[in-house]
């Protein structure tokens, strides 16, 4: 009896050895480093190329529907526009340049926002000028319609491009009649005038003075008359128009520029 005794040791240390190696074989699979590391690497490349889009349609948004106006120089500085478009309506103006230094900040930080806000309000160049700030207001004025202009030109583009057939040269007619006619410069005794007119085909749809006097009392009769002058071009359809009481000249200069307007446009 006592000879089996070393025997059963034997068997028992081997049968135990046996085990602790299955035991092994059967944990390693579970923590293999490969397995985790491709797991734990994979959702970092997904987000990144995720984020990656979604920042580029972001760009491409930003930059659509924005139209900058053409740089007007002023007395006291360079003055331009640049608008954000939507469906054909202004949703925000901004000027990327104003006069600056000394009292001319001032003033750019008085009449901007007030102009910027009447831009998207009036939907047009057709806004008042603020008061104290006369040659910002009227460069501010003349870089907003060539923006609008330039909006006007790539809506009727696109339009256009992207119809065929009748039905397209239906819907492009309208943009095709709507026209911009500028008048000659008349002088008057205190500065030139000079009107632009929208038609659309034979009607005046819109008009404006993109030169008028200035400075002084000259300043405040402009103001007063003008915008006057505007509508009653619009609702006569000719240069049969009243004079401004107190305005004179600049009636006078108003309506041979309009006239000039109104012969280059056949009407």
């Amino acid at each position: 009896m006592k000879k089996n005794h070393p025997i059963r040791r034997f068997m028992l240390a081997s049968a135990a050895t046996v085990s602790g190696i299955v035991l092994l074989l059967a944990l390693k699979p579970a923590s293999d480093p490969a397995a985790a590391s491709a797991q734990a690497g994979g959702a970092p490349q997904q987000t990144g190329a995720a984020q990656g889009a979604a920042q580029g349609g972001a760009a491409e948004q930003a930059g659509a529907g924005t139209v900058l106006g053409d740089a007007v120089q002023t007395q006291y500085g360079p003055v331009q526009v640049r608008l954000t478009m939507s469906g054909g309506r202004i949703t925000r103006a901004d000027a990327v340049q104003a006069p600056s230094g000394g009292t001319s900040s001032q003033k750019t930080e008085l009449s901007v926002p007030k102009l910027n806000q009447e831009a998207v309000a009036a939907q047009s160049a057709d806004i008042d000028a603020v008061s104290g700030a006369t040659y910002t207001s009227t460069g501010y004025k003349k870089s907003l319609q060539s923006a609008l202009d330039k909006a006007k030109t790539a809506g009727g583009t696109s339009g256009s491009s992207g119809s065929s057939g009748d039905a397209g040269s239906a819907s492009a007619a309208p943009a095709a009649q709507a026209r911009v006619v500028t008048g000659s410069v008349a002088d008057t005794q205190y500065g030139p005038v000079q009107v632009r007119l929208t038609l659309t085909g034979k009607k005046i749809t819109k008009a404006e003075a993109v030169q008028a006097p200035s400075g002084g009392t000259s300043s405040q009769k402009t103001e007063l008359s003008v915008p006057k002058l505007n509508q009653q071009a619009v609702a006569a359809g000719s240069a049969d128009i009243d004079t401004v009481s107190g305005a004179t000249y600049t009636s006078e200069g108003y309506k041979k520029s309009l006239q000039s307007a109104l012969d280059k446009a056949g009407v």
